[in-house]
């Protein structure tokens, strides 16, 4: 039972390029997910929702019924998870069942189960089925990334958001003095001038409430031009973190690639190791070769001799198979 139960580990949490099985689970539950979210969009819409409901119900059974079976293997195997501990059953899988994405996973399966309830809005629940398409970011390293590096950035992040608040609430606060003896009926008080300073600070302007007043549009061209770059900082610093978490990642690859190739050879073993450390990374296929050719390259400069025969080494002979740099 155990091997069965570490198997359903490795097909639903390891995802291994090179295990089929894998693959494919990833693929039947990325494709799943995807047309669960067309199947909301077109609910939405009357015509199509009155010709193919009685598809889209059965397809949201089957779907549903596909979640639930993958929720409870996630959390029965969740005991597999490598962190060199004894398991212990029933914590660990309470500890499972606590984490964001496991969370997300009982909440896009909960709508279908409410709609047995009286009193439920079912639109709602069509709208909280979309949830289903955060469950893609596990099968995305690129926002296993993004969400790594916000959570390294969120102290930044929070500092620019307060700032970013405190700047809005003192235009709307300005603005109010500016045009309430003007416009009373739009900017009868701080709450209402709220909108205006929004909409100003994210250069959307809708033009619905404008300023009339001199000193209105004066403050109005002020704050246009600071907010451009308030409402900025927050994503220049997800930017900055997530361009310097990526080259941290491709850096760490690079040191591993040098301590391997010392010898100036790759074997089987090491194959395995750059693997290994390119999937925990999650870096590309196109990635990790350019690092490997770049590495190979450096080391063809810095050696002269080949380390196992003594012969000199031509920088210009085309490379042999196996991995071996002479």
């Amino acid at each position: 039972m155990s091997g069965f139960r570490h198997r359903t580990y490795e097909i639903l949490e390891a995802a291994r390029e090179e295990d089929p099985a894998s693959r494919i689970c990833d693929i039947f539950l990325v494709t799943i997910i995807t047309l669960n979210v067309i199947a909301v969009v077109l609910e939405t819409v009357p015509d199509i929702y009155q010709a193919y409901g009685s598809t889209f119900q059965s397809f949201e059974i089957f779907s549903v019924a596909v979640f639930c079976i993958e929720y409870l293997l996630r959390v029965w195997s969740s005991i597999e998870r490598e962190d060199g501990k004894a398991p212990r059953p029933i914590s660990s899988r309470l500890t499972y069942m606590m984490t964001p994405m496991a969370i997300l996973d009982l909440i896009v399966i909960v709508p279908f189960f409410l709609t047995f309830l009286g009193g439920v809005d079912l639109r709602f629940l069509r709208v909280l089925r979309l949830l289903r398409v955060f469950r893609l970011t596990r099968y995305s390293s690129a926002m296993h990334l993004l969400a790594s590096v916000m959570k390294e950035e969120a102290a930044n992040i929070g500092a620019a958001l307060f700032i970013l608040m405190m700047t809005v609430v003192m235009s709307a606060s300005l603005i109010y003095l500016a045009e309430v003896d003007t416009q009373p009926d739009k900017f009868g008080s701080i709450p209402d001038a709220l909108w205006w300073a929004i909409i100003t600070m994210t250069s959307i302007g809708y033009g619905d409430v404008v300023p009339m007043t001199g000193t209105g549009k004066v403050l109005g061209s002020i704050i246009g031009i600071i907010s451009v770059g308030m409402v900025a900082l927050p994503t220049g610093i997800l930017a900055s973190g997530f361009n310097q978490a990526l080259h941290q990642r491709r850096r760490a690859y690079g040191e591993l690639i040098d301590a391997i190739l010392e010898d100036g050879k790759i074997n089987q073993e090491d194959h395995d190791r750059l693997r290994e450390a390119r999937e925990k990374l999650g870096l590309s296929d196109r990635e990790a070769a350019a690092i490997l050719k770049s590495a190979r390259h450096q080391l063809r400069k810095m050696i002269k001799t080949c380390p196992h025969c003594g012969e000199t080494i031509h920088l210009d002979a085309p490379e042999p198979s196996g991995g071996d740099v002479r």
